[in-house]
């Protein structure tokens, strides 16, 4: 090593207590005591990340809660669901087919009958019985009857104690949406508790409902749906009136 360079380093290294001047002319250099080395460099990395810290801490960090954040895949949405439901403390409400709420069920069974989490279904499916693990569990056939109308059985909607909200659209690649954004989350409630109230409704109101609006509110959907929509509820609606195996047409 060229001597002024060799002397360039050792300076370095002096600075950073590396080595120690031992003599002034010619000047030397010593190495500093290993565990005297290692013991500085550890107080003043210490003392950095502690200075470093504090004026992190003092900066005001936006909310998480204005953003939403996009999920994709069932391995990824499902597991933010199960995520939600381990988390939550007191009321759980959800809005999804019984094929998607069996594969939650130990997690919201235990939410319910071990955490005494409320749980509010409206359900996609003919068996809301499978779901009612004790009182704490409130389960409404969707609009009465359970069975979807459109395209209503190609998504689900949770919210977890009325401050975090996941949508998603199981179409395809599964997509969903997250967030504890306050406005989202309470338009989703409303939704939700608006689905509440029309199962009730249906349930004491069906055969006034009914002949005010046709079956399943059909002259309703016909003036909001879309044609692709409308045409979809239409095959729904023969399904539907289709008796099943071992049933009796009327």
């Amino acid at each position: 090593v060229p001597r002024p360079n060799t002397y360039s380093a050792l300076k370095a290294l002096a600075t950073r207590k590396a080595v120690m001047p031992v003599s002034a002319n010619p000047i030397k250099y010593v190495p500093q005591p290993p565990e005297r080395l290692f013991k500085s460099i550890a107080t003043r990395t210490s003392e950095l990340c502690g200075a470093v810290a504090d004026r992190l801490s003092a900066l005001t960090v936006e909310s998480v809660e204005h953003y939403v954040w996009d999920l994709s895949g069932e391995a990824d949405v499902h597991g933010k669901v199960s995520e939600m439901i381990a988390g939550a403390t007191s009321a759980i409400w959800i809005k999804a087919d019984s094929g998607i709420l069996r594969r939650h069920l130990d997690e919201l069974r235990d939410a319910a009958v071990s955490r005494k989490v409320r749980l509010l279904v409206i359900l996609y499916g003919d068996d809301p019985d499978e779901f009612r693990f004790n009182d704490l569990c409130e389960i409404y056939e969707h609009e009465g009857t359970g069975f979807p109308m459109g395209f209503a059985d190609n998504h689900f909607t949770l919210t977890v104690d009325h401050r975090e909200l996941l949508t998603a659209n199981t179409d395809e690649t599964m997509m969903a949406a997250h967030t504890e954004n306050r406005a989202i989350v309470k338009m989703a409630i409303s939704l939700l508790r608006h689905d509440y109230y029309m199962a009730e409704i249906f349930r004491v109101f069906r055969p006034q409902i009914d002949a005010e609006f046709g079956p399943n509110l059909r002259e309703l959907r016909q003036h909001s749906y879309s044609p692709e929509q409308f045409a979809l509820f239409e095959e729904r609606q023969e399904e539907y009136a289709t008796p099943k195996d071992g049933e009796v047409s009327a």
